[in-house]
């Protein structure tokens, strides 16, 4: 999930980047309802990796807030703090509040979506949720 020239950038290593590392900790944690230990997200992660990889990383989104943890055994379950579309709308909150030019930004996010999603956001902005009464056929806007 990073981009070329970024910190967390693969070094041709073939290793994961700590971002995107957490990005697949998060996605694992997402996918199921109930919480899960380190051994258990390990083993549902692609690559093999090491215990004390998966733990680091669980640990450190605890600490950032972004998990929840209580006690299991000797070690902790997890589970996120948030779900995955609130979580993503606050990144996308905090991108949009740290650029120098809102109508900018959101002139070219706007430009950049799908005619789904466009239509999906009008319809989300004008007041109803198309998902509430089933497919909404565009009609009564």
């Amino acid at each position: 999930m990073s981009k070329p020239g970024e910190q967390e950038a693969h070094e041709g290593s073939g290793r994961r980047a700590r971002g995107a590392l957490e990005s697949d900790v998060l996605a694992v944690l997402w996918s199921t309802d109930e919480p899960l230990t380190a051994r258990q997200v390990r083993e549902r992660l692609p690559g093999g990796l090491a215990y004390t990889t998966v733990l680091t990383i669980l640990s450190r989104l605890h600490e950032k807030g972004m998990l929840l943890r209580h006690r299991e055994g000797r070690g902790y379950a997890y589970a996120p703090a948030r779900d995955e579309a609130s979580h993503t709308a606050r990144r996308m909150r905090t991108l949009l509040d740290g650029g120098s030019d809102r109508e900018a930004v959101l002139i070219r996010f706007v430009s950049e979506l799908s005619e789904q999603d466009e239509e999906l956001l009008q319809h989300l902005l004008s007041g109803h949720d198309p998902r509430a009464g089933g497919e909404s056929s565009g009609e009564g806007t």
